[in-house]
């Protein structure tokens, strides 16, 4: 890493060193800790009655030796089950738990036993041809697989203290490093689907071991440096392709679209966000990580790019990404609709990853601000609040009635699903639930600062300018805008900086602030990329207190984005609101919202203790064509008054099924 970086780079405060207290999240870590990861483990093993079988302890066994039979699933299946391990080994982390443990024990040994003596490990490939392993990087997940083994290993070494597992994804690590690279004999290419080089880097960052940076940086910088890799290696296996129906038949007419797997050209010179979704942040996680350690000024340039497009032109106002259905990716910018939206969960969960780590480069209150817009909206609206179903996609519109008789819509649900054939998505949402004390803070020892970046009730055990102290937060986010912080452990008066988060959904509105139940006055040069600055000597016992404004947001689209003409959504804090069938009767199409006047607040605790649900002065249209006619000449009657109700995008899909939408007309 270099030592003099070009930008003000921090680091993120370590898991075991962070605890939640908070009224909102500790409902889902707890959810998270003592529902979730059960339940999936059960999903894991199938014996989740009526859901889709997973299978993945099933090839292992098979690849283990210990069970016979064919490989099922997708040819990712492994993943599933690391990134499952994943979550253990951060609920671990905070939570030690013997009878976890032993079940995560459990699970190791059952790698260390399909473990090949050369390090490789992939169900699919020892199940169904091993001789053919590393001949389809493009299709088969092997690399990818590979991330999701490292970044368990990587979360259980540091939660337990226990190396069996990290020795296991280091010895497939070493075999990776002889199969690839640039020498003789060696494979010159990279993976269709990226995970490996972001788990390369969590792997270095526990080890010290320089050679896993390297292969990180080998992966990025080789991606599009040669555009014909995947075509020569199409041609070298006769095009065929596992995910055809008959996979030993070629396909020589098959096109490989290099953009879909942001191949098309060397990713710093990417501009703009192209391709699978989660493919495309999962790199540019990577990217932001080894453009921080490599103090890489053209890979940051490339980061704020691929930035600022996906998120100024292809994001939805809930932090979904990849607009469509064919191929799970982005389209174009300012194509965004609603109804068809796929916005996948993963997606969305690669979103705070990319945002984290350009905090991590940069401390710009935008990276929080989208961060927090995924958190709170799409990630967590891709779980049910028993923790027991998924969504996969994240539509901002849903008509039963269209979902179930148009094939165009067939992806959208309008309620979660137990698991699923490819369920990549809920072990991704439990990693990140579990995980969570990870992105509220981080420190910048190269000016001796302590970022806030979320407003979530914790304790957290920090060290700055040479000190240790224990920095407590209250938080009364996301219902109201009050947070609270107090400095403790600290043994002499420490000179450093506390910065505080100016959300974006508080309209520029300074918050108040007091300084040990004293007003605190600043000015513009305290305030710094979005971020309140506080520096002066602390002191044990020492108070912050912040009120932000939590106003009602109308939010309007940029007029490109035609699916949203005439059409306005609710935000307060960081929660857009939606409007569903439950609140306000069928057809949702025939409402509209006034465009000005109160919105007035009101408490709903049957959804979640606390949830504050919107409402509004609305119309309903309620001129119909006679029964027996599909067009007609009618009357435009003036439309009723009416009370619209919103609930939290988060919270939608709970409550007997029904139409629901994010996106209303509006009336002057």
């Amino acid at each position: 890493m270099s030592t003099n970086p070009s930008f003000a780079a921090s680091k993120a405060v370590p898991l075991s060193n962070v605890s939640i207290h908070d009224p909102f999240w500790t409902y889902y870590a707890d959810l998270a800790r003592n529902v979730v990861i059960p339940y999936q483990w059960e999903a894991l093993n199938d014996r989740v009655e009526g859901a889709e079988p997973s299978r993945a302890i099933r090839n292992l066994r098979i690849a283990a030796g210990l069970e016979q039979g064919e490989f099922q699933g997708f040819v990712f299946q492994d993943s599933d089950m690391y990134k499952w391990l994943e979550a253990v080994s951060y609920r671990l982390a905070t939570h030690p738990d013997a009878k976890w443990e032993a079940v995560a024990d459990e699970a190791i040994e059952l790698l260390e036993a399909a473990q090949l003596p050369d390090g490789y490990l992939n169900s699919y490939y020892q199940i169904k041809n091993i001789d053919k392993r590393w001949t389809n990087l493009l299709d088969a997940h092997e690399l990818y697989c590979a991330g999701h083994l490292i970044e368990a290993a990587v979360a259980y070494a540091a939660a337990t203290g226990k190396r069996k597992l990290l020795d296991i994804a280091c010895r497939f690590v070493h075999h990776i490093e002889e199969v690839f690279g640039t020498g003789t004999g060696q494979i010159r290419g990279y993976c269709g689907h990226q995970e490996i080089e972001l788990a390369l880097v969590k792997l270095y960052q526990a080890t010290g071991s320089d050679r896993y940076l390297k292969l990180a940086s080998y992966f990025i910088d080789e991606r599009g440096a040669d555009t014909s890799f995947f075509i020569r290696e199409a041609e070298k296996r006769g095009y065929t392709s596992i995910w055809s129906e008959h996979p030993d038949l070629p396909h020589p007419g098959r096109k490989i679209d290099l953009s879909y797997f942001q191949a098309h050209e060397p990713v710093r010179q990417q501009k703009t966000a192209v391709g699978h979704s989660v493919r495309a942040v999962y790199m540019y996680t990577a990217m932001a990580d080894l453009a921080r350690l490599n103090d890489d000024k053209p890979m940051l340039d490339a980061c704020r790019n691929l930035w600022n497009d996906m998120t100024r032109k292809q994001m939805y106002v809930t932090g979904g990404i990849g607009s469509t259905h064919h191929g799970e990716a982005f389209s174009a910018s300012y194509d965004l609709p609603n109804d068809t939206a796929y916005a996948e969960t993963c997606a969305s969960v690669g979103l705070v990853f990319f945002a984290n780590r350009m905090l991590q480069l940069e401390a710009k209150s935008e990276y929080a601000d989208v961060l927090e817009r995924a958190l709170y909206n799409t990630v967590i609206a891709g779980m049910a609040l028993d923790g027991r179903s998924y969504f996969y996609v994240n539509p901002l519109e849903v008509w039963p009635h269209a979902c179930r008789c148009n094939p165009g819509k067939h992806h959208v649900k309008p309620v979660r699903q137990q698991w699923f054939g490819c369920s990549c998505c809920p072990p991704n949402v439990a990693r990140l639930l579990t995980s969570l004390g990870s992105y509220i803070y981080t420190t910048a020892e190269s000016n001796q600062t302590v970022y806030t970046h979320l407003y979530i009730g914790s304790e957290a055990n920090l060290r700055i300018a040479g000190q240790s102290f224990k920095l407590t937060q209250t938080s009364s986010l996301p219902w109201s805008g009050a947070a609270s912080f107090a400095v403790s452990g600290l043994e002499t008066h420490t000179a450093f900086t506390l910065a505080f988060r100016l959300p974006a959904w508080s309209q520029g509105q300074l918050p108040t602030v007091l300084l040990n139940g004293q007003p605190y006055s600043f000015d513009k040069a305290d305030i710094h990329n979005g971020y309140i600055r506080i520096e002066r000597e602390w002191s044990a016992g020492d108070t912050v207190e912040l009120a932000f404004a939590m106003p009602v947001l109308r939010l309007r689209s940029h007029a490109e984005l035609r699916y949203n003409a005439g059409r306005l959504a609710l935000q307060r804090g960081p929660f857009v609101y939606c409007f569903e069938q439950e609140d306000n009767g069928n057809n949702l199409a025939s409402l509209s919202i006034a465009a000005a006047g109160e919105i007035t607040l009101e408490r709903n605790d049957k959804l979640l203790p606390g949830v504050i649900t919107l409402c509004s002065e609305g119309y309903r249209d309620t001129a119909a064509v006679a029964d027996n006619e599909l067009y007609s000449m009618t009357n435009f009657a003036e439309p009723e008054r009416t009370i619209i109700r919103a609930v939290p995008y988060a919270l939608w899909g709970n409550r007997t099924p029904g139409e629901m939408s994010v996106w209303l007309r509006y009336q002057r």
